[in-house]
């Protein structure tokens, strides 16, 4: 998975991929992958809302 900063920034963030079905053990793990998974998706969020802050930025000029 990509972080923010290896991407282009004319390009928009990368959603994170979902797990697989049976990624999860269902053992109750302290950092389950879906955890893991919201993690991303919240980074990935945090990330587009910038993408777009600076594109619409970039339009109104």
């Amino acid at each position: 998975m990509s972080s923010p900063t290896e991407q282009s920034t004319t390009a928009p963030p990368i959603p994170p991929t979902p797990p697989d079905d049976n990624a999860c053990c269902q053992s109750g793990c302290v950092m389950c992958v879906y955890d893991l998974y919201q993690e991303e998706l919240d980074r990935h969020r945090l990330a587009l809302a910038a993408w777009q802050a600076r594109h619409e930025a970039g339009a109104g000029r």
